[in-house]
């Protein structure tokens, strides 16, 4: 009996560390990326569908976007072609295209399912509603890769008439040209640009990695909080290299053009998105404004 009590105390003592950030975030946007293994793993996918409908339901205003590469790599698999990339990105011809549209489009209403079963309102949409991301072909390092996208301009009005309604969006990274052509984009590049267009309060990176290291190799020198400056310092350093690289360009962008905080979190723990925000400790690498870095010293 005295242990099942010390559980309970121990659960109403979470709820109330809780309480503060519960406060500071309400009727906040919070835009989580959503990719990596947290998304092909169905225990994972569920946890993480949870953490979101939770803070939903806690009084934020999440927003989801998606990216799919491991479902478009299969399925364009499926029809007997080979993936091929080009500094990480992903050659598009007409038919990949197709492909990664159909498949994007099955994730993004699989991803409303499991909102919609926990009882919140969710509406998918890809970047063509609404205009919401208009983009221009992208080059890597001057060669034509296809039908993939650079965001130009972001419409976030759908996004705000979905949120004042009360449903949360999920976004699918398609945009388009304007010739009207259909154009894949990176699933980070669409988060980062959508967050800095509704200057959104919290931008969550889910990945396949703990946070931020400065060397990879070393566990011992994980980086909890930095800076946007200390950011594009070490980037600027050479310090971080492979694909952790555009991922924390598009932080310290985001966080230099309004948006408040970035966390890069690792998607394959369970419920990382609620153990970051609502504790003292977080589990992952916070990105700050410069002008909070009194705050390196103490979680906020």
């Amino acid at each position: 009996m005295e242990k099942d009590m010390e559980q309970v105390l121990r659960k109403a003592e979470v709820l109330i560390e809780a309480l503060p950030y519960i406060q500071k975030f309400n009727r906040k946007i919070i835009v989580v990326k959503y990719g990596g293994s947290a998304m092909s793993d169905e225990e994972l996918q569920k946890n993480v569908i949870k953490d979101v409908t939770l803070l939903k339901l806690v009084g934020f205003k999440p927003i989801i976007v998606h990216g799919g590469g491991k479902a478009i790599s299969k399925w364009v698999g499926k029809v007997g072609k080979e993936a091929k990339f080009v500094n990480g990105l992903r050659v598009t011809d007409d038919e990949t295209m197709e492909i990664a549209e159909m498949v994007l489009s099955r994730v993004n209403k699989q991803l409303v399912t499991m909102v919609e079963e926990l009882g919140v309102k969710a509406v998918g949409i890809s970047g063509k509603d609404g205009g919401l991301l208009q983009v221009e072909k992208k080059y890597a390092d001057g060669q034509d890769i296809g039908y993939v996208g650079n965001i130009t301009k972001v419409d976030p009005k759908i996004l705000y008439d979905l949120l004042e309604k009360d449903f949360l969006p999920i976004i699918a990274p398609i945009g388009l040209d304007d010739q009207f052509a259909t154009y894949n984009i990176n699933a980070d590049d669409a988060a980062c640009a959508i967050a800095k267009a509704i200057s959104a309060d919290k931008l969550v990176f889910l990945t396949d990695i703990e946070g931020l290291y400065k060397d990879i190799n070393d566990k011992s020198s994980f980086i909890s909080r930095i800076t946007a400056s200390g950011a594009e310092e070490l980037i600027g350093d050479g310090v971080i290299g492979g694909g952790m690289l555009p991922k924390l360009a598009n932080c310290a962008s985001a966080v230099k053009n309004g948006v408040n905080r970035v966390h890069i979190l690792d998607g394959r723990i369970p419920h990382c998105l609620l153990l970051e925000i609502f504790t003292n400790s977080g589990v992952g690498t916070m990105i700050l404004r410069d002008e909070d870095k009194q705050l390196l010293e103490q979680h906020d």
